[in-house]
């Protein structure tokens, strides 16, 4: 899903991230770097899906159609793919991508 959301492929970021495509970010601070336009990290307790930060504020109605999972700052965490709703979670990865492309505001 995320290699047809980026048209990128899979690259290994670290020892446990696989990422899709990159992005310039900058910070305020002036701190500034690289990162994946989409990413994620499968863990022994769940799948950690890497979204623009505060997504869980901003996207509210996709996430009530997900199904279960759990959110961090910049994270969502599903147990089992098979039980989201595939088009509200490819919502929320296309989001985030537009946003990192800056093709769209960060707004719900």
């Amino acid at each position: 899903m995320m290699q047809e959301i980026t048209g990128e492929p899979p690259t290994v970021w670290g020892t446990s991230i696989i990422g899709f495509g990159t992005y310039h970010y900058r910070y305020a601070s002036g701190r500034q770097g690289v990162s994946a336009l989409a990413s994620f990290s499968p863990r022994r307790q769940h799948l950690a899906i890497y979204l623009i930060g505060e997504f869980g504020s901003r996207h509210r109605s996709a996430l009530a159609r997900l199904g279960p999972h759990t959110t961090g700052k910049g994270c969502l965490y599903i147990k089992h793919l098979d039980d989201v709703d595939q088009d509200a979670l490819g919502e929320l990865i296309d989001r985030s991508v537009r946003v990192r492309k800056g093709i769209d505001r960060a707004s719900a």
